[in-house]
């Protein structure tokens, strides 16, 4: 089908497409962060509340109960700095629970879904300073000067979808923020194969419909003619990697308008588009260790499928 021009430029788009597309059969990719639009967004929400979906249970449950042990490793007066701040669901326990906050600054790629939940947080929250920051917490990240200390906070197990290279890097960065004290960090733990593939590939297809939404992407906003249809949601668990593996798999032969290009796509072919890699105590400690943090507390769930790290400065 042919899609629509895009509404406004999008080079950086378009310049991540080609280099992970036009990559030889086996090897295309594209990164996780480009799932984020508004309407990726929103899916990403949805999927929060599904049954399968335990991560998100697991850690506000760990997070409503771990308050007080919270609250010892944050500073009074503090800004909490989130990373991939969404929609800020379980921002609001922290929030609630820590009132000696003075400040709160979301960083998302998500332009319009982080302005629409920073008036709401604004709203809600009068007395605390609300300062929404537009930025991809893949890269450095430049925040403004500032006289009081600074907690950060990355839930939700974002941190396994990058590469061990790219964690290690995040982490130092964050190390290097004038003020941090406290990076308060959500993973999720090694556990069995079915639960961990239902997470990722739920029966009501929502998680299926984030996926795709990475094809629908491209074709509103750098012109590429993807047929969702002729794409399939696909899951693996690697359990030497300790990863799972999103794909979307050509369901026939099959070629898609790229610029002034095309890419081929044999049948069964696939594009990488996630990798969620899952931790034990020991891995996680060796990770802080050489980004420059001590794991000073490790909350786990009741059922101990999932963590809060408690990170301090080494």
């Amino acid at each position: 089908m042919d899609a629509p021009a895009p509404a406004a430029p999008a080079p950086e788009l378009m310049s991540a497409a080609v280099e992970g597309l036009m990559r030889p059969r086996g090897r295309k990719a594209l990164s996780p962060k480009w799932f984020y639009d508004d309407a990726g967004s929103e899916l990403f929400e949805r999927i929060t509340e599904l049954p399968e979906y335990y991560l998100a249970r697991a850690e506000r449950q760990i997070l409503s109960a771990a308050l007080d042990r919270l609250a010892a490793h944050v500073p009074e007066g503090a800004e909490l700095v989130e990373l991939g701040s969404g929609a800020s669901v379980k921002t609001r326990l922290l929030l609630d629970g820590l009132p000696e906050l003075a400040a709160y600054r979301p960083v998302d790629v998500s332009a319009g879904f982080l302005a629409e939940a920073a008036r709401g947080l604004a709203r809600d929250y009068p007395a605390l300073e609300v300062t929404p920051q537009v930025g991809d917490f893949t890269r450095p990240l430049a925040l403004p000067p500032r006289e009081g200390p600074r907690a950060g906070f990355f839930p939700g197990s974002t941190l396994g979808n990058l590469e061990a290279s790219e964690a290690q890097a995040l982490l130092r960065r964050v190390r290097g923020w004038p003020g941090v004290e406290v990076f308060i960090l959500g993973v999720d733990l090694v556990k069995d194969e079915e639960t961990l593939l239902a997470a990722y590939d739920d029966a009501q297809g929502v998680t299926a419909r984030f996926n795709l939404n990475l094809l629908a992407r491209m074709n509103r906003e750098i012109g590429t003619d993807f047929d969702l249809d002729a794409f399939a949601h696909q899951v693996v668990w690697d359990p030497e990697a300790a990863c799972i593996e999103m794909h979307l798999a050509s369901l026939a032969p099959q070629q898609v308008r790229l610029g002034e290009g095309r890419v081929e796509f044999a049948m069964g072919e696939t594009i990488h588009t996630e990798t969620s890699r899952k931790f034990t105590a020991e891995s996680l400690e060796q990770l802080a260790d050489a980004s420059g943090w001590r794991v000073a507390e490790l909350l786990v769930d009741a059922k101990e499928r999932f963590a809060v790290a408690i990170l301090a400065p080494d």
